[in-house]
């Protein structure tokens, strides 16, 4: 009897040392909760029937992830850099570190971005197309370089995205930073524009990991900005950039468009005609994010989402709940390998900015003067991935059984799952995530995310 007993109760202690446990973390729409961890929860059998399932299927397999992260824009490098040295130590380690929110990819400008402290290139130089004067002295040297050195130091391993908004002036058929096209006899140039870039960019110990030839190549109305058609990129690609690139020591990935979901013709037309291209690249500021899985499918190559930027007229709920659902899990469920948000870090202001820069920009974080900063909503959309979802993490099925409850989930290299998931309604939903015949429910509040991690039995 004794000895039964013994096998009984330790088979109760082997039960309790097996279950799986669960670690949530949840941003609320109210702000009543913001990323913060929440007690933890244990799987058991999954009996009584609930109302808003989501159900986990590790078996069916789709993308593996890139990264995760925000545009590092000269001016977010500046108001950074502008911090005294214990707030911006903090700030990077907030961010980057491994105890942070382990931010894996940030996007950078090639020159100036409209959010940079005046429009400028690393050649103004009329003619110079051999890029004799090439040179990243100025605002890059200043204030982007110094910045993404410490990133660097903290996590080595961050994916670095380089997008030009405009090539120099006098490479354009209007001799303007706004609008215009690349002049079709220096094309030859601008592509070894982009090779003293990534050499430049490599002696200064910046690893560039992919770049795009044109930030908004519809979009003529930026400062700075420059127009680039489908035809002409896949010209400039497949003739200039691809061939001079192949003859570098580099090899950044080639991703294509870089624009809206509103014309995949553009996008799948490039892919499909260079052999050059990785993929292409994608905001969300006009057409539907399903356009994503449209030109994967048409293609066969790779999509990323690489801008969208929530509003000073917006409020936190409302940015939250769109971004989770398109640009986060929308984004992700139409196979996107990466997300980034826009903006960084801006000062009060909003600025730096270009005259004619965005004026409405809310940055993820808000550096008022040099001792501190604030956060903003697109820290905490971004938060609920790059914390959890680490590079070379596979997207699995996640499948939800009602339309105001938005999922999306992935296995990590370190055989960690993560499920992300968003309630649509005003109500709080007590959810329940299955998967291989165990459970667990969850209270979600209305208008609410959170991220669920956990290690899944794996027999």
């Amino acid at each position: 009897m004794l000895k039964l007993i013994y096998l009984i109760c330790c088979g109760c202690i082997l039960t309790v040392v097996s279950a799986q446990r669960v670690t949530p973390w949840l941003t609320q729409g109210n702000q009543a909760v913001l990323f913060a961890q929440r007690p933890r929860i244990s799987f058991g059998r999954d009996t009584l029937p609930v109302s808003a399932t989501i159900t986990i299927d590790g078996a069916v397999t789709f993308q593996s992830v890139d990264g995760f992260g925000f545009c590092l824009t000269q001016g977010s490098a500046q108001v950074i850099q502008g911090l005294r040295k214990a707030p911006r130590n903090k700030l990077l380690n907030d961010l980057f570190a491994p105890t942070g929110l382990r931010v894996s990819a940030i996007r950078i400008s090639m020159g100036a971005s409209d959010l940079s402290n005046a429009v400028y290139s690393y050649n103004e130089t009329d003619g110079d197309v051999d890029m004799l004067h090439f040179s990243l002295d100025g605002p890059d040297k200043t204030y982007l370089i110094p910045l993404l050195k410490d990133i660097l130091a903290i996590n080595p391993s961050v994916k670095i995205l380089a997008t030009p908004w405009t090539a120099p002036t006098w490479m354009k058929t209007n001799r303007s930073w706004i609008g215009g096209k690349l002049q079709p006899d220096l094309y030859s140039a601008y592509a070894r524009y982009f090779v003293k870039y990534l050499e430049a960019m490599d002696e200064a110990g910046i690893p560039i990991w992919g770049i795009t030839p044109q930030n908004e190549p519809e979009n003529p109305n930026n400062e700075p900005s420059m127009e680039m058609t489908a035809s002409e990129q896949i010209a400039f690609i497949n003739d200039h950039l691809g061939p001079q690139i192949a003859r570098s020591p580099y090899r950044p990935k080639i991703i294509a468009f870089d624009h809206n979901c509103d014309h995949p013709e553009y996008p799948t037309q490039v892919l499909n005609s260079s052999p050059f291209v990785d993929g292409a690249a994608f905001h969300l500021y006009a057409g539907d994010i399903s356009v994503m899985s449209e030109v994967h499918a048409g293609t066969g190559k790779n999509v990323y989402f690489t801008e969208q930027f929530t509003s000073t007229h917006g409020n936190f709920g409302d940015d939250l709940g769109w971004h989770i659902r398109n640009v986060v899990i929308g984004s992700l469920n139409n196979h996107s390998k990466a997300v980034f948000e826009w903006n960084l870090a801006a000062d009060q202001a909003g600025g730096p900015r270009t005259p004619g820069g965005c004026s409405e920009c809310l940055p993820a974080v808000t550096v008022p003067n040099a001792k501190g900063y604030r956060r903003n909503v697109a820290y905490y959309i971004i938060a609920h991935v790059s914390k959890f979802i680490l590079p070379g993490a596979v997207r699995i099925r996640a499948s939800s059984n009602t339309p105001h409850l938005h999922a999306v989930g992935f296995d990590n290299p370190n055989g960690q799952r993560v499920l992300v998931a968003y309630n649509d309604d005003d109500r709080s939903t007590t959810l329940r995530v299955q998967d291989k015949g165990q459970a667990f429910d969850y209270s979600l509040p209305g208008k609410s995310v959170v991220t669920f991690s956990w290690s899944p039995n794996r027999e």
